[in-house]
């Protein structure tokens, strides 16, 4: 789904606070934080103090499912695929990579488009989906005739995730099983596209450019689409906004300068590591201990209702996401600010992505704000002569491929011309 969880996190570039011009009133800033970081708990209690949820329908299959068992005592991961109508004519692989919180049964159609001329794979990131032990259970016992199931604790898989890596690892492993299927369908080895969404944006570009051997799949990736990537953090709207947004800006300045500087004159340095050797290990303990077995069920927020008016301009799609209980709608604070801190890592290096990119974005999305997008094209688009920009300068909505026709179809059909572009350049 997207990177909000938890209220999200912000930033502008460069961050001017008032009292970056007076470092002698920190008294009153960290003052003042003791207090934005009380009424920011005080929001999260009351919104996570009751959550059941349920599922009654079995989970949206599309394709043919693939089970890939997982030694560290993971549930099987399913990776889904379909193919056109003549699989040895396809020119291309692609992988379908959904955002945060959300599964990848939600794509049967978009898996539909693409499939009328390339194979298509997709898969639920670990803890999300089939890929979580509490709704594939669920799964499992719908399917054998029991009554609704309920799943309000499907967020409690997320306890060991403190950063992105188990993600990266499922990524791997349905890389790796996509082009393994994809070959067997035809006697070369054709190149592959990610197709990937808001977190599953960010997880997919910090994933192909870990260091690897000449031999690994990700030399078969030979481009990706980021639409409306996590490469920055939200920016609520209305009174969350007002209350989360100065806590949200001192806490991404503070893990941004922490132990890294940012060639800041001397005195302005020092109040930066100042001020982020405590806030940051001050609200990493805050989240750390609200993560909490006996804490956590109070502590994790639920999300927020204005996520939905947000996603989609279609108001039968917000109607099927409201009733679509295999969405996980609740995140540890523990893993959103692992998130916070993964935003960070990735944009110190962000100019050293080489991988041809198409990047769709609204310009006007609280949810993974424009700003992050701009800054990674100004330090990536000289990259490779096929990179290429898509800003929707009208739009405010966040998922591109839920959008009311014809947009929505327009976005699929540029994204594929896109990729035969980059098939016509690789011949």
């Amino acid at each position: 789904m997207a990177f909000h969880q938890i209220f999200s996190f912000y930033e502008q570039s460069p961050i001017e606070p008032r009292w970056r011009k007076a470092p002698s009133n920190g008294a009153c800033l960290f003052g003042r934080a003791r207090i934005l970081i009380s009424l920011f708990l005080i929001l999260v209690v009351l919104s996570g103090c009751v959550h059941q949820k349920f599922v009654s329908e079995p989970y949206p299959r599309w394709g043919d499912e693939s089970s890939i068992s997982q030694s560290d005592g993971n549930v099987p991961l399913i990776l889904r695929t379909l193919v056109p109508p003549e699989p040895a004519k396809a020119p291309a692989c692609v992988l379908l990579v959904h955002g945060m919180n959300e599964h990848i049964g939600r794509y049967g159609e978009v898996a539909n488009y693409f499939a009328r001329q390339f194979f298509v794979a997709g898969f639920d990131f670990y803890a999300h989906g089939l890929s979580n032990p509490v709704l594939q259970q669920a799964d499992q016992a719908l399917a054998a005739g029991a009554g609704r199931q309920e799943v309000g604790d499907a967020f409690l898989a997320q306890s060991l995730l403190h950063d992105l890596e188990p993600l990266r690892r499922t990524l791997d492993l349905a890389l790796k099983q996509t082009i393994a299927l994809c070959d067997a369908q035809s006697d070369s080895k054709r190149p592959v596209f990610i197709v990937s969404h808001s977190l599953g944006a960010l997880v997919a570009a910090s994933y192909l450019m870990q260091v690897r051997n000449e031999d690994d799949p990700v030399k078969r990736v030979r481009g990706i689409i980021f639409l409306a990537p996590a490469f920055a953090v939200s920016e609520p709207p209305g009174w969350r906004g007002w209350v989360a947004n100065p806590l949200i800006k001192l806490s991404f300045h503070a893990e941004t300068h922490f132990l890294h500087p940012q060639n800041e004159p001397l005195p302005l340095l020092l109040f930066n590591q100042l001020l982020s050797l405590i806030t940051v290990p001050l609200l990493d303990g805050i989240f750390e201990v609200s993560s909490w077995p006996g804490l956590r069920s109070f502590m994790t927020p639920v999300s927020p209702g204005w996520v939905t008016d947000y996603l989609t301009d279609s108001e039968a799609e917000k109607t099927r996401l409201r009733a679509d209980n295999w969405i996980v709608r609740r995140s540890l604070l523990r893993y959103v600010k692992g998130i916070e801190e993964e935003v960070v890592r990735f944009r110190r290096k962000m100019d050293q992505f080489k991988i041809p990119y198409y990047l769709v974005y609204s310009a006007h999305d609280p949810i993974t704000p424009a700003w992050g997008n701009e800054d990674f094209a100004r330090a990536t688009l000289k990259n490779h002569s096929d990179n290429e920009v898509l800003a929707l300068p009208n739009l405010h909505y966040h998922q591109h491929l839920f959008l009311k026709e014809p947009v929505r179809t327009e976005i699929l059909k540029d994204i594929e011309l896109w990729m035969d572009r980059r098939l016509h350049a690789l011949e």
